[in-house]
């Protein structure tokens, strides 16, 4: 079990129980790590950008020299015939999935055409607003010329983990990480906006970290609701000095920051606005 407490895996045609297997012991990605995934949302009976998420899992499998075995367009009508087995209100983690199984002997690139495919789908609550921690992290990103960047690729989340491991042993939510250059890039799970005298400042997109889908939507959606939004490299020395701090990603969708360090940092006048537009396209989106 990943993140869930009910559970439906697609796999080869039909769908699972639980927590189904699907890399066998000598599949490339069970040694090798070559996988990648995507994760999308539904709640309140809405799956906002789903069709965004689909093609990102597409897109990324072909960064990782993949040949996906199914388009985008498949990959939503599976994730959208499961959803259907969990009552309409639930609130679930969608999480499309492609990885290696086989390569040449004694060669360590992978078979693209061998690429497995499976959805798995489990109910998660979505986070409260509240007490979310965020500190500074001591490991960095990697360049795009280090690692596969372009790509949601599980073999990057062992970086992720460590940030976050190590904000969590000092009592943090999470932590802001820097790119190589010593830029903000973003947290362990998330992209990070701040916000300096009601303007929203985050970082630009470099190749160090995904522009999230749905840092793009918050982004939109500020702008058309008459705030400023400025993408540029940003220091350590601006989060310290930002009146409100908040991320964005699948799991929380927008998130404000309650204290960054050892500063509270008060109510998210423009963090709150930003959970509220967010919500309110979400819910529109209702068919």
């Amino acid at each position: 079990m990943a993140v869930g407490t009910e559970i439906v895996t697609w796999y080869e045609g039909q769908w699972h129980k639980g927590n189904a297997p699907i890399i066998g012991a000598a599949d490339h990605a069970a040694w090798l790590g070559s996988q990648v995934f995507d994760g999308a949302r539904q709640f309140e009976g809405v799956r906002p950008d789903l069709d965004l998420h689909c093609a990102r899992i597409v897109r990324s499998a072909e960064v990782m020299g993949m040949q996906p075995p199914v388009d985008a367009a498949f990959v939503q009508g599976i994730m959208e015939e499961g959803c259907g087995m969990f009552a309409p209100g639930a609130a679930l983690y969608l999480r499309p999935m492609m990885w290696s199984r086989e390569s040449s002997p004694g060669i360590i690139d992978a078979t693209p055409e061998s690429t497995g495919f499976a959805v798995c789908i489990e109910a998660l609550a979505m986070p409260d607003p509240g007490g979310f921690s965020l500190t500074v992290s001591p490991y960095c990103r990697p360049r795009p010329d280090m690692a596969l960047t372009e790509a949601k690729a599980g073999s990057l989340y062992a970086n992720n983990a460590r940030i976050m491991a190590e904000a969590r042993a000092r009592g943090y939510s999470n932590a802001l990480s820097l790119d190589v250059d010593g830029h903000v890039a973003e947290t362990a799970s998330t992209n990070v906006f701040m916000v300096r005298d009601g303007v929203v400042f985050t970082p630009v997109p470099n190749g160090m970290f995904l522009n999230g889908i749905t840092r793009q939507r918050v982004i939109a959606l500020l702008r058309a609701d008459g705030v400023e939004v400025v993408e540029s490299a940003l220091t350590l020395s601006e989060f310290d000095a930002a009146d409100e701090i908040f991320v964005t990603g699948n799991i929380a969708k927008v998130m404000p920051v309650a204290r960054y360090q050892e500063r509270d940092l008060g109510a998210p006048r423009l963090g709150a606005r930003a959970r509220e537009l967010y919500w309110d396209y979400a819910l529109s989106q209702r068919g």
